[in-house]
């Protein structure tokens, strides 16, 4: 919202230099009736959005689309801070689940990610034109290669942002992309998709494993945040399993709110 915001600002601010511009010059002229003969000046209109949510409590393809170059900002915890995030929300008198998140924390820290294409990174031979970059963590030191169409928004694999990074390089292929966000996004839709990496490399270590990832569009309702209520928003839930072909297991769980 900030961003629109000061471009509109930006663009006012061009308009009123130009009409400033021409009272002068009018005012410096003898005869001021010679403007007379001028049409009068009648508004453009407001220039619409280019997407405006229609509330129809399903997130189908064409609403979610990357954003190339435009910075998104996130609020983070600070390092080393442990808060508590209510996932489970309430229901409130009108039956509606809401999660409230609505408490301002001046702890917080203000992360800044922009998503770009593969253009020109060191890894991009290893994964196919039309794939999109966004930062995995908030120093955007790994990277995560995604690729949207109509059916689905596909994790296709990850890599450092550096070529030889002091961590050692990390570069995990999936030989199929797996389905993060399958469309449309509705209550009670569920999938699993599996994703393989043979001949990774992971902080410049040999990788090779089976990636499970279940999820789950299990809740709608009204998220509360600091700046702003969202209403008809879709709570999905993601158990990632990550199998190594040696060693044992991990897994995680994850709850993304989408709207």
């Amino acid at each position: 919202m900030n961003n629109i915001l000061r471009y509109d600002l930006s663009s006012f601010a061009s308009r009123c230099e130009a009409v400033v511009v021409c009272l002068v010059a009018v005012a410096c002229v003898d005869n001021a009736t010679a403007t007379d003969s001028l049409l009068p000046w009648t508004p453009s209109g407001a220039v619409a959005l280019a997407c405006t949510p229609n509330l129809d409590g399903r997130i189908d393809a064409a609403e979610l689309s990357p954003a190339i170059g435009v910075p998104a900002r996130f609020r983070v915890t600070a390092d080393g801070a442990s808060v508590p995030i209510d996932v489970a929300g309430t229901v409130d008198a009108a039956g509606q689940r809401v999660w409230d998140w609505s408490a301002n924390r001046p702890e917080d820290r203000l992360a800044t990610v922009t998503a770009s294409t593969t253009t020109g990174r060191w890894y991009a031979d290893h994964f196919p034109s039309g794939a999109f970059v966004v930062p995995l963590d908030p120093a955007g030191e790994i990277e995560a290669i995604w690729k949207k169409d109509t059916q689905a928004l596909r994790l296709i694999g990850v890599a450092s942002a550096e070529a030889k990074p002091t961590a050692g390089t990390t570069l995990l292929v999936y030989t199929e992309p797996v389905e993060l966000y399958r469309f449309p996004l509705i209550p009670g839709a569920a999938w699993t998709t599996i994703g393989e990496v043979k001949k990774g490399t992971l902080y410049g270590l040999p990788w090779a494993g089976v990636d499970t990832y279940e999820v789950v569009v299990d809740a709608a309702g009204r998220l509360e945040l600091p700046d702003m209520t969202l209403t008809q928003v879709l709570r999905v839930r993601t158990l990632a399993t990550i199998a190594p072909s040696f060693g044992s297991a991990v897994s995680e769980r994850q709850v993304s709110f989408l709207f």
